[in-house]
């Protein structure tokens, strides 16, 4: 009961502060603070003040409360707003994603800031034209650590290249797993191998992990934009008898005899497999890339969400949510991913996110529980699409 009525609070704030977002009129903000949601008009802004390397998510704050004294703080350093192109600035008034510094604060903003700022309109938007194409929906200028969508680059539109550290399914120390692929016209063609090195880390238990040795993938974006994708996955050769005994923790008595396996839920890839996904790219609090799916890959079950540089209230984060709630050998486990951006300086302010990863999960003694947990990092090479 104690449950119920929580729940029924928390949603009472969330409409009251939904409520209140409709109510507001529309009114003359003179101080206020960009969202970075448009890469191009912020580099346009810095290029302008030969700012170098611009970068995409920078602070940037308006002030043009004083009709002589109206200034841009670029980063915490402060221009003259008449610096800059009478176009640019146009663009910089009528910029629709504002965080209003000049709102009043009480003793309840503490609860209801965050909701106050959130605008209505921009937490579901359409994708962008790259994401739901068939032949060039590869493209991302995002590389991660542990799982997640594979970085790819174009050679010449719709030609390129795409690689990735784990399954874009898997979490942190989870899988061995690494691969890399060739891009043509929504046609994938690839090969995976092995970095034992992701998982020797794992002091954990390596209950549940995912291990390859070796394989080739083929696949294809169905023409019908980024909707469908199907594929077909198999191994070059098996895993030998000392790769299994090393990944299941099979220990043996002197006579050569298994007597006790430490992880057995550990699935090694040792055949073929039809895989499929059926995603809906998305725009999530204005996020760059982002995605809604549910699929099959090497014979398990996938339901999830990933976005990039979602903007709330000021801050700019990942987040991946990933379920597997079936599998042929695995237990069921839940992947979370939360990687925040604007911590580091210089360059890496907008090019590098960094957060806690987890898995959670039954044990090898079938308690529900934190199975991995570890840093993971992003970094953007390129700008956004």
């Amino acid at each position: 009961m104690k449950n119920y009525r929580l729940l029924l609070i928390v949603l009472s704030f969330i409409f009251l502060a939904i409520g209140k977002t409709y109510a507001q009129q529309e009114e003359q903000i003179n101080y206020f603070q960009l969202e970075p949601l448009d890469d191009s008009l912020f580099i346009h802004i810095q290029q302008e003040v030969f700012i170098d390397p611009p970068d995409p998510k920078a602070e940037i704050i308006a002030d043009l409360r004083d009709q002589n004294n109206q200034t841009l703080s670029i980063k915490g350093v402060i221009y003259p707003f008449l610096a800059f192109k009478p176009d640019t600035r146009a663009k910089i008034q009528i910029y629709p994603f504002k965080l209003n510094l000049g709102e009043s604060i009480n003793y309840g903003s503490v609860f209801t800031r965050v909701f106050e700022r959130i605008k209505i309109k921009k937490l579901v938007s359409p994708p962008t034209a790259f994401q739901i194409s068939s032949t060039l929906q590869y493209i991302n200028p995002f590389l991660q650590l542990f799982g997640g969508e594979r970085f790819g680059f174009p050679i010449k539109n719709d030609i390129g290249l795409s690689a990735g550290l784990g399954t874009p399914y898997s979490g942190p120390l989870e899988t061995n797993f690494i691969e890399a692929n060739f891009h043509i016209l929504g046609v994938k063609a690839g090969v995976f191998s092995s970095l034992d090195e992701l998982t020797n880390m794992k002091i954990m238990s390596h209950n549940n992990n995912l291990y390859a040795v070796g394989g080739y993938q083929v696949g294809y974006v169905l023409p019908f934009g980024n909707f469908i994708e199907v594929s077909y996955t198999n191994v070059f050769n098996k895993a030998t008898s000392s790769q299994i005994d090393k990944y299941k923790g099979i220990l043996r008595g002197a006579n050569g005899v298994a007597y006790d396996t430490l992880d057995p839920h550990v699935k090694i890839i040792d055949g073929s497999s039809m895989n499929w996904e059926f995603r809906y790219p998305i725009s999530v609090l204005g996020s760059t890339r982002g995605k809604l799916y549910a699929g099959q890959y090497l014979n398990e079950w996938h339901i999830g969400y990933t976005g990039r540089e979602l903007s709330l209230a000021g801050s700019t984060f990942d987040f991946r949510f990933d379920a597997m709630p079936h599998s042929d050998i695995r237990e069921p486990e839940y992947v979370l991913d939360l990687l925040v951006q604007k911590i580091f300086d210089s360059w890496s302010f907008s090019a590098v996110a960094i957060g806690p990863t987890a898995i959670f999960g039954k044990d090898r003694y079938n308690k529900f529980t934190c199975t991995s947990l570890f840093l993971n990092i992003r970094l953007k090479v390129g700008t956004s699409l």
